[in-house]
């Protein structure tokens, strides 16, 4: 088995081991993970934090070794708190990264950091703060930056800031948790989920108070929540339709 570390800001995931195939997720910096197979300009990989598999130009991302990794796996995260932010190279050139990279991994790649992070497990009410910094960014499938996020990247980043992994996709999200029976018995934080017409839950959003939700949708919004689901006043209609909510913390 080989090993990597992101080493720069943002990289695609991809479906297929293509520049021109779908991106599932992107890795951030400092992220690590298993490598599973290797093709002439590809890397197979499946991230550590949530396992999600997918393919990345074998140039954007540098090898580790198993005693390396394995020390990585042992670090509590340290994860910048600013949208935009720099680490500085063994040359002094400067690598932009985003909201919510792993800035703890800064040594075993040889460069550092001096910027703000979060490390510490926070409490269920700071999960709405953090939701709001990412409002009015524009919807990505597959992304998970202030730049670029959908509706379960959004979820994702926003436990992750907390402390609390969550996985990839809205119809994973929805196995976590406990289930609540009632919108009534929801706090903010907790994570309300949608589904299609044919009932696969496709979206997620994170309840807020007066049954408010910030949801990714053309872009990270605020919408009214009801029994039925996301009303969109400015639409003048309901939007997604409500499967279940779940608390995970």
């Amino acid at each position: 088995m080989k090993y990597g570390i992101c080493n720069l800001s943002i990289v695609p995931l991809r479906a297929e081991a293509a520049d021109t195939s779908e991106l599932v997720s992107q890795v951030l910096y400092g992220e690590i993970f298993k490598v599973l197979e290797e093709r002439k300009k590809w890397s197979r990989i499946r991230l550590t934090a949530d396992k999600y598999e997918g393919w990345v130009d074998s140039k954007q991302f540098v090898f580790l070794s198993e005693e390396e990794y394995n020390e990585l796996l042992n670090i509590p995260h340290k994860l910048s708190s600013e949208l935009v932010d720099f680490v500085t190279d063994s040359n002094n050139g400067l690598i932009s990264i985003c909201y919510g990279s792993n800035v703890q991994n800064v040594a075993i790649l040889n460069h550092s950091f001096e910027g703000d992070f979060i490390s510490d497990k926070l409490p269920k009410s700071q999960l709405i703060e953090t939701a709001l910094h990412y409002l009015n960014s524009p919807y990505l499938w597959g992304g998970k930056t202030p730049f670029g996020i959908d509706c379960s990247g959004f979820t994702q980043m926003v436990y992750k800031l907390n402390g609390h992994q969550l996985l990839r996709d809205a119809s994973l999200q929805a196995t976590q948790g406990e289930s609540l029976s009632f919108i009534e018995e929801s706090e903010p934080g907790d994570l309300a989920f949608f589904d299609n017409a044919e009932g696969n839950i496709t979206h997620v959003g994170i309840i807020m108070e007066d049954h408010y939700i910030i949801h990714a949708h053309g872009k990270v919004r605020i919408d009214r929540l009801d029994h039925s689901g996301i009303f969109n006043e400015s639409l003048g209609r309901h939007t997604h339709k409500l499967r279940v909510i779940k608390r995970i913390i």
